[in-house]
């Protein structure tokens, strides 16, 4: 007999099979559903059947006393004999009953110590075969169809289609063991963290490997450059690199380095692409090996602009696209390091190629938001026309300022147009005087040299000619007649985007950057203009639109049209006069105290240039509104107005009588009148410079004097080089106190307290008091209460 199992020991088992019994049943039940109506399958059940049982007893014999053999009767059910309940519990043998009953269940002895689901994988039955498998439902996935070309016949059209072909998957099978290569996963350690200063150092250390790197491609392209010319794309790699912790630092590093190599490198002349017949021709080893270095060279240098060019486009789609701070910041470092790069390039090879293709790209940044691009930007574009002898940059800018000013529809920073007033134009072709701006130089014919000149002669004016020709060629000097047309190509493209904002954007925030650019160049504009640019500026001036700054721009632009070749058109732009004669009073020690050097050179152009059409009335005004004006302002407006008025009482002698205190006439002064010409000036006095020669500043009081005297150029009394060979704007920028300062410096004098009976010196212990309460207490906080107090006890 066997022992009693125990019952604690099932429950595992039993578990196992009734945590799946539903999936079981289901799966069972329609596996019986399909056996039951295919006789074929039933056949070939029972036949396994017997030969199961057949194996079975072959292989162990059992006790016919203890077990009978169990028989299969017609309908595939096994019947089962009693056998003793002590060998297995009542669970374990309702289960095996219930089992019994499927006909898929291979019939085995049941006396056997095995357990039921220990069997080998052909032989294992159904419930060991659906719990080792997992417990999902197997899609079938959908078949993909390709779509062919249709056929047409007789019918009409019919499509075409096939399956797309899938290739199986090979599963291992089963009852093998896998593959040990195949499955064989090693086992990943821990992963190690590394701490903040290790970061540092790991990038510390590979940056300095990198910048080795650098140096040393560097140093070997620029002490051969022919030979070297490879290693140029070795340094232009480095551009790509994947460590994200040096990846901005090193691109930044080669782009610089690369900046500098080409500056370097590059010839003084422009490389042209060689002809189909130079290329074929045979050449010396010398001129082959100089070819190819300038291939190499002008195809890196392209490379190199063309990575400039997606750097700034790549930041300008960060910018559009919501990214975090971090990237976006290093986007837009190396984009600032690109402007930087490409700004150096355009003033530093402005003969070598592609050079209108860097101003084609750093034009539009004129208008960039970034205020930092923008500026540096607009500083390389001021800095080009300013070194731009022949005028061919400054037209490819001015093309491109045009252009983009328009595309925007005037909707750009006023810095934009600022720039063109750094152009170095200082003449025009006019059409008139063509032939006298560009005569046509006479050349001795060979009938004048054969008779005025000996044989000897003609041999070294010959000698002499192909000298001058060849020098000129050396020097690459550029005709007058081609530099002027340059400059009037440009000019009219500047005037051209000056008149479309006047027209069609009158309230733009252009119109001061126009107005300015108008009054510089407003003596080259042809005479055909003259009188429609009058007319729009005095529109704009009675409107009531325009700021201070603005307006005085438009009087200023007037009276530059009318200096130039307006000369010779009979105007008298009295309105003019009469609008800055009433705006003088504007001028302030306050926000306008900057506009003061415009309304100097109006006042030059208005007065001193145009003394001949001036009445002595309207002189008498203006000396007598700039006296008024310049008590309140600051003392650099107030030295320029007083050297204005200097120049004013030199150039129109009879304005002495404004000098003359007992001088009397006819009516009293007005100076509320805005009309100069009816305000009774002569019947005043300048008695504002007696108060001016009490001025803290000495420069003002030596002027006050000075004009008090009649400002002589001779004598006691008259004013210095220094100050009078200077004009007014000059004088006005000299003595600026922009910069918080004073010029000269005032001196240092020892304090005085006034009092009712007289002026005494403070005494040493009011002093040692006064510097006692000033330590105590912060320079910001002072206590001027403690102050008086000192003050009242010493007293």
């Amino acid at each position: 007999m066997k022992p009693r199992r125990n019952r604690k020991q099932a429950p595992s088992f039993r578990k196992l099979l009734k945590t799946s019994k539903i999936k079981l049943d289901n799966k069972l039940k329609n596996k019986q559903f399909k056996q039951e109506n295919s006789a074929k399958k039933r056949r070939k059940e029972e036949r396994k059947l017997r030969e199961a049982v057949r194996d079975v007893r072959s292989k162990t014999p059992i006790p016919l006393d203890r077990v009978k053999k169990p028989q299969v009767n017609e309908e595939n059910e096994l019947e089962e004999e009693s056998m003793p309940l002590d060998m297995m519990d009542e669970d374990d043998l309702q289960l095996m009953r219930e089992m019994a009953q499927r006909a898929s269940f291979i019939t085995r002895d049941l006396s056997s110590s095995e357990p039921v689901h220990a069997t080998k994988r052909k032989r294992a039955d159904v419930i060991d075969k659906y719990e080792k498998t997992p417990r999902r439902m197997k899609m079938e996935p959908e078949k993909e169809v390709i779509h062919l070309l249709p056929i047409k016949d007789k019918s009409g059209i019919i499509p075409q289609s096939m399956e797309k072909p899938v290739v199986p998957k090979v599963e291992p099978d089963e009852e093998e063991e896998p593959d040990t290569e195949e499955l064989k996963v090693v086992p990943a350690g821990p992963v190690r963290v590394r701490s903040t200063e290790e970061l540092i150092e790991h990038r510390r250390a590979t940056l300095e490997e990198k910048k080795v790197q650098i140096a040393t491609l560097a140093s070997a392209i620029l002490a051969d450059p022919e030979n070297s010319i490879k290693k140029l794309k070795e340094l232009r790699v480095m551009l790509m690199e994947k460590d994200s912790t040096v990846a901005v630092t090193v691109r930044k590093l080669v782009l610089i380095s690369l900046l500098e190599i080409f500056k370097d490198i590059a010839p003084s002349y422009k490389i042209r692409p060689l002809t189909e017949e130079e290329k074929a021709a045979r050449v010396k080893k010398e001129t082959q090996k100089l070819r190819e270095f300038e291939e190499g060279l002008i195809s890196q240098y392209k490379f190199y602009l063309e990575n400039l060019e997606k750097t700034i486009k790549d930041w300008k789609q960060m910018k559009t696209k919501k990214n975090d701070v971090v990237s976006l910041k290093a986007y837009r470092g190396l984009a600032e390091v690109a402007v930087m790069c490409l700004c150096d390039l355009m003033l530093s090879l402005s003969h070598f190629n592609f050079h209108n293709n860097i101003i084609v790209l750093l034009v539009p940044l004129l208008d960039d938001k970034w205020k930092k691009i923008a500026d540096t930007c607009s500083e390389a574009v001021k800095k080009l026309f300013r070194q731009d002898k022949l005028g061919h940059a400054s037209l490819a800018a001015v093309k491109i300022i045009s252009g983009l000013v328009k595309s925007k529809n005037y909707c750009v920073r006023p810095e934009v147009l600022n720039v063109l007033l750094h152009l170095r134009i200082k003449e025009v072709e006019v059409k008139k005087d063509v032939e006298d701006i560009a005569p046509k130089q006479k050349m001795m014919t060979y009938k004048d040299k054969r008779k005025n000149l000996s044989r000897m002669q003609r041999k070294w004016k010959k000698a002499e000619e192909k000298l001058e020709r060849e020098l000129l060629e050396a020097e690459a000097s550029e005709s007058k007649e081609k530099k002027l047309k340059l400059h009037t190509e440009t000019l009219n493209i500047v005037f051209l985007t000056y008149f479309r904002i006047l027209k069609r954007a009158q309230k733009s925030v252009l119109l001061p950057a126009v107005l300015e650019g108008l009054a510089k160049y407003a003596h080259l504009i042809n005479l055909e203009f003259f009188d429609d640019l009058l007319v729009v500026l005095n529109k704009l001036i009675e409107s009531g639109d325009l700021n201070y700054r603005e307006s005085l721009h438009c009087v200023q632009t007037a009276f530059n049209i009318l200096s130039g070749q307006g000369d010779v058109l009979n105007i008298d732009p009295l309105n003019f006069y009469a609008h800055l004669y009433k705006t003088l009073y504007g001028l302030s020690a306050g926000s306008t105290n900057d506009d003061t050097a415009i309304a100097l050179q109006c006042l030059e152009l208005m007065l001193t240039k145009r003394r001949k059409q001036v009445s002595p009335q309207r002189a008498l005004a203006f000396i007598k509104r700039l006296s008024i004006v310049a008590l309140h302002v600051l003392p650099n407006s107030c030295i320029g107005i007083l050297s204005t008025n200097r120049g004013l009482l030199q150039t129109f002698p009879k304005s002495d009588i404004l000098l003359d205190n007992e001088s009397q006439g006819s009516g009293l002064y007005l100076p509320e009148l805005d009309e100069p010409e009816y305000c009774n000036a002569q019947n005043s006095a300048l008695w504002e410079l007696h108060t001016l020669q009490r001025h803290y500043h000495p420069v003002v009081r030596v002027f006050a004097a000075h004009l008090c005297a009649g400002a002589p150029s001779e004598g006691s009394s008259a004013l210095r080089a220094s100050l009078s060979r200077r004009s007014a704007v000059e004088l006005f920028g000299d003595y600026s106190m922009n910069k918080m300062n004073f010029n000269p410096q005032v001196p240092e004098t020892v304090p005085k307290i006034k009092s009712k009976g007289g002026t005494y010196v403070m005494s040493e212990d009011l002093r040692e008091m006064i510097e006692a309460q000033l330590g105590k207490v912060p320079s910001d906080e002072l206590d001027f209460s403690s102050l008086v107090k000192a003050l009242n006890s010493c007293r």
